[in-house]
């Protein structure tokens, strides 16, 4: 099972309509939620997601999303219950 790419910073950006948390189209949310949609196209939607950020971004999505893969919750969701 490939772990969904949302960090839980679901702000989409209007000039690019990407969300500025997982760089995620609102139709790639959508079928990220399908039960059909492969796992083949989960991975190389991963690496699209990656291609396009840059900076900071790019390196807060990576460090949320592997936190989220080890621990279960991104990074900004933990950050929320230890306050």
């Amino acid at each position: 099972m490939i772990i969904s790419p949302c960090i839980s910073i679901c702000k989409t950006d209007p000039s690019t309509g990407y969300c500025y948390g997982c760089g995620r189209s609102n139709e790639e949310k959508r079928l990220w939620k399908l039960e059909e949609t492969t796992d083949d196209w989960k991975k190389e939607n991963i690496i699209q997601i990656e291609k396009r950020l840059t900076g900071w971004q790019l390196e807060s999505f990576k460090e949320s999303y592997s936190y989220k893969i080890k621990n279960g919750m991104s990074l900004f969701k933990k950050n929320l219950i230890k306050e």
